[in-house]
């Protein structure tokens, strides 16, 4: 595991770019593992912009997303489909067949999950994987819970996860109560992962994390035993850690 200390929110979001950057320019077919939400999204400003300076390029590369909540058609504003075309694609050269979330209003949400699996394994896995973490140590929408759930499944949202995602949604009640999400093994399998993390609200359950027991009830935890954890993290959220 691998540590790294950003002073901020920016810093953090640069120092993460660059990881990816580097992958990009290293393996012009890579598949990258994508991640939604405000930690990550400057990360994905700091890409369109050295795109946009002719620095990189997203031709090959292939990205498949941690997650969908079910419900929400492609063209919501809240969907993550929607999230990934306005903060990355359509700011960049990837193809449009070469984006992949699971879709939120299959009619069949079991086999849904199974297709994004095998899609997954179709590409050969995960060359980089970025992460978010949630206030109760969600990795992707693997909730906590008694087991850790291997491969893309359906989930039920915690309360709290939906009253966090509750300020990107006119109300409450308008959040979905389920997600499609990849599992703990989908997410593991990746060849590498960054996690960030910022924030002092996210300092305790960062702790737990990195130091605390591997859990199911603890999500994050397992990344321990990752081979290849680099972990990006401000000041704030690193503020309970040595």
């Amino acid at each position: 595991m691998k540590v790294i200390r950003a002073k901020n929110f920016d810093e953090m979001s640069q120092i993460t770019g660059d990881i990816f950057s580097a992958q990009v320019k290293e393996d012009k077919h890579s598949v990258l593992g994508l991640a939604t939400g405000g930690t990550v999204v400057k990360v994905y400003g700091v890409l369109a912009q050295e795109y946009a300076n002719g620095i990189l390029d997203f031709s090959h590369i292939q990205t498949v997303n941690l997650d969908e909540y079910a419900g929400l058609d492609p063209t919501h504003p809240q969907s993550y489909r929607y999230y990934m075309e306005d903060n990355f694609f359509k700011k960049v050269n990837l193809k449009s067949e070469n984006t992949h979330l699971p879709f939120g209003l299959a009619h069949d949400l079991e086999e849904e999950c199974r297709r994004y699996e095998r899609l997954i394994k179709s590409l050969g896995g995960i060359d980089l994987q970025l992460l978010g973490l949630g206030k109760n140590g969600h990795i992707g929408f693997n909730e906590p819970g008694p087991t850790f759930v291997k491969d893309t499944h359906c989930v039920e949202l915690e309360e709290g996860t939906r009253i966090a995602n509750a300020r990107f949604f006119d109300c409450l009640e308008d959040v979905p109560r389920k997600a499609i999400t990849m599992g703990i093994g989908s997410i593991m399998g990746a060849k590498k992962i960054v996690l960030c993390v910022s924030g002092s609200e996210k300092a305790e359950i960062l702790k737990a994390v990195l130091s605390g027991p591997i859990t199911p009830f603890v999500p994050g935890s397992i990344l321990q035993i990752h081979s290849d954890l680099t972990v990006v993290a401000d000041e704030e959220a690193l503020e309970m850690l040595n």
